[in-house]
């Protein structure tokens, strides 16, 4: 059995997928299903039990899972609002839990592969490399990702078993139709040009001109890419970043999402004064120790995977169908 966390959620429901079509349905998927609109993520998935989070805890602490034979956990289950204040709701849910869940795999020798965030490094003042003095928060969800990831240092030394964290730069794709404010950029552009016939980006801001700031955007089938690789690489662990190492501007994504509507135009508005000192102008994956580990699959040109996303929404709204 692999169990997937946030099995119902964006990069978990397309992991669950991926697995399917490699013949695994030996699944169990965890999630919450308060916000309903994610069980159209599950249509399409074959698995062989769902079980909500909470229970899923309780189960883990009763010991209810130590006679099972599970062949990984692919951790994908967080807050992930990076608007989310509440602390202590934050830690709960991305750090005791992930904390509970790495602990029951080291016990048990299963391989643990989780999802932690490019947010870690905040501004990157200092590049976006997976050291200790790249590392700044800049809001209580990139803490929470943070102070997992500094706790798996501690433990890895003494873990006989794999445990690997990949840092997600911005993910984009099928299947996060749910996400709403937190969904990817490309998805709030499509979805801009179907109501308004326009796309929306910032003003310039951090010394950069209007839509010109920059990140590392990679399409969600590549990410799933990286989890299965080491999915398939047991003896290798540790923290990797999960981009592509290129750079692109909000302009460029837009302008592909103009091309496929073959209309429209980009609308400059001004940058929120709530997002002040704690929004990424720049990001860019260091792939140095992703590449050493053996990945060489590559990654989906920017434009391609833009064009193909936006079909995917025209023809089945953005899920598997």
């Amino acid at each position: 059995m692999i169990i997937v966390t946030g099995g119902a959620g964006f990069i978990g429901s397309n992991i669950v997928k991926a697995l399917n079509e490699n013949g695994q349905e030996d699944i169990l998927i965890v999630d919450n299903l308060t916000n309903s609109d994610k069980s159209r993520n599950l249509n399409g998935l074959a698995a062989l039990d769902f079980i909500d989070k909470e229970d899923f805890i309780q189960d883990l602490k009763q010991g209810a899972f130590n006679n099972e034979e599970i062949k990984a956990v692919f951790h994908q289950g967080a807050c992930s609002d990076t608007m989310e204040y509440n602390g202590k709701y934050m830690m709960q849910n991305n750090y005791e839990y992930s904390k509970q869940l790495l602990l029951f795999c080291i016990e048990r020798k299963i391989p643990f592969i989780y999802a932690s965030s490019a947010s870690v490094y905040g501004r990157g003042k200092n590049g976006f490399s997976e050291r200790e003095d790249c590392e700044q928060a800049l809001n209580m969800y990139a803490f929470s990702k943070l102070f997992f990831d500094r706790y798996v240092r501690r433990v890895l030394p003494r873990a006989r078993s794999q445990v690997v964290g990949l840092r997600y730069f911005n993910v984009f794709g099928p299947q996060e139709n749910h996400k709403g404010r937190m969904a990817s950029i490309v998805y709030q552009m499509y979805c801009q040009m179907k109501q308004e016939g326009c796309v929306k980006l910032f003003a310039g801001v951090d010394g950069f001109a209007d839509g010109e700031q920059r990140r590392d955007f990679i399409y969600v089938r590549d990410v799933v890419n990286i989890n299965l690789f080491f999915l398939r690489q047991t003896g290798v662990s540790g923290i990797f970043n999960c981009g592509t190492g290129e750079a692109n501007s909000f302009n460029l994504l837009a302008k592909g999402v103009l091309d496929y509507f073959k209309k429209g135009r980009i609308e400059y508005i001004p940058f929120p004064v709530s997002l002040t000192g704690k929004y990424q102008s720049h990001t860019q994956a260091d792939t140095e120790k992703l590449l050493a580990a053996g990945y060489q699959e590559g990654f989906t040109p920017i434009r391609e995977a833009v064009t193909d996303y936006c079909r995917r929404l025209d023809e089945t709204d953005g899920f598997f169908g």
